[in-house]
């Protein structure tokens, strides 16, 4: 339990209000709003040097938005999850690949709280500013170990592992006496036994992610710095739970994962809607010398994509009051409740793609030159849905068939 002087030491780093107290939501919303201008002037530099600047992150940790949704006996605030996504989508705004980042960064402190206490601890009990950064990828070679795990491999696509502490590495475990299924782990790793490889992000968007390769050569990881996939679906078998009691940390890993990397884009969209208003209200027609907010696609497009957003953030938010509200009573979200969250999670991204691309072909040239400044919005929100969990048909097979009566192998949700 945090004491009254490292509440206070807290409240004079910004990450608590003067007297100690929780910041609420809209403390929150005023922090992250707060920094946009910086972000905006930051984010050609965020994007040419393919990482989220030093002086972003500590702005981002000094007002405690990395702290949203880990538990309060290291610090954080333990809020509802919307919280979290309502200040990336803020963020977004200004810059997809830093709200990103953060969104990840801040997301895995949730998964952690699901760990065994000792892996807790670790991270957090010398640092309480410390991040994890991730790559779930189901690569790497796993073998038991007295008292827990060797692990080798290499790993793409760790957003912000430049400036991770530590790491969440996915390994396919498969006992070798054929005790138990193959299951998906997340080991636990710290800065020292794994390296990062500068140069392996190279892409024509999110670029400013520095999702950067990651590599491990023979690794220690005791057990208790594990996470199963299958406990994280079936929820009541984590070990983190013994001591994180709060309804919160009994919702599905997955489905805080799957919407940390689709809810950027719909700020991300805000931030390209914005400027599309602006720059429609001011281009004139070389043809005719109309101005472009008089044209009639012009003005049925600007109610289509203002509709899209709020709707988008309007679902994600009575998504996440239902399963909180399961949390809280029941203590079980229904199997065709998790699945629809699950995909309703996996459209964003190409939803967004569909609108801010619609912005574009109106817009023409105002749309496409480099200096328009749609363009990096329009660069992000395409290339973020290639990430795995933005596929809506990786889920789809499994919400439809669970709807004909067919079993799910969905764990992921």
């Amino acid at each position: 339990m945090e004491s009254a002087t490292e509440a206070r030491d807290a409240s004079r780093d910004g990450k608590m209000n003067s007297d100690g107290a929780i910041p609420t939501e809209a403390e929150l919303i005023e922090r992250a709003r707060a920094l946009l201008p910086a972000l905006r002037e930051r984010a050609a530099r965020t994007h040419e040097e393919g990482n989220v600047p030093a002086e972003s992150i500590a702005e981002m940790k000094h007002a405690g938005l990395f702290r949203i949704v880990r538990p309060k006996r290291y610090g954080g605030y333990e809020m509802h999850p919307a919280v979290l996504y309502e200040v990336q989508m803020v963020l977004a705004e200004a810059c997809m690949s830093t709200a990103w980042v953060q969104g990840l960064l801040a997301v895995h402190d949730f998964q952690l709280a699901l760990f065994d206490d000792r892996a807790q601890a670790d991270v957090w009990g010398s640092n309480e500013d410390a991040l994890i950064s991730s790559t779930y990828q189901p690569v790497g070679k796993v073998t038991r170990a007295d008292g827990g795990y060797r692990l080798s491999g290499h790993w793409r696509f760790s957003s912000g592992s430049a400036h991770g502490d530590w790491i969440f590495l996915g390994s396919i475990f498969a006992p070798e006496d054929g005790s138990a299924q193959p299951d998906l782990l997340t080991f636990l790793l710290p800065r020292s036994d794994y390296q990062v490889i500068d140069g392996s992000w190279n892409v024509f968007g999110m670029q400013g992610t520095g999702s950067l390769d990651i590599v491990v050569d023979d690794a220690f990881i005791p057990e208790y710095r594990t996470h199963s996939m299958t406990e994280g679906f079936e929820i009541d078998g984590q070990k983190g739970l013994k001591v994180n009691t709060a309804p919160l940390y009994r919702l599905p890993w997955g489905q805080l994962f799957a919407r940390i990397v689709s809810s950027a884009q719909i700020g991300s969209l805000q931030g390209a809607y914005d400027a599309f208003l602006d720059i429609a209200g001011k281009r004139v027609s070389l043809a005719d010398g109309t101005v472009m907010a008089e044209s009639v696609s012009t003005v049925r497009l600007a109610a289509r994509v203002a509709t899209e957003i709020a709707e988008m953030r309007s679902t994600l938010r009575a998504s996440f009051d239902a399963m909180m509200h399961h949390a809280e009573t029941t203590g079980a979200i229904p199997m065709e409740e998790r699945l629809r969250y699950r995909y309703e999670a996996g459209t964003i991204a190409r939803r967004c793609a569909r609108s801010v691309d619609a912005m574009m072909e109106i817009l023409g040239s105002s749309g496409i030159d480099k200096a328009s400044p749609i363009l990096p919005f329009w660069r992000d929100i395409m290339a973020s849905r290639a990430h795995f969990a933005n596929n809506p048909d990786n889920i789809e097979l499994s919400v439809g068939g669970h709807m004909l009566g067919k079993p799910s192998m969905e764990r992921f949700c």
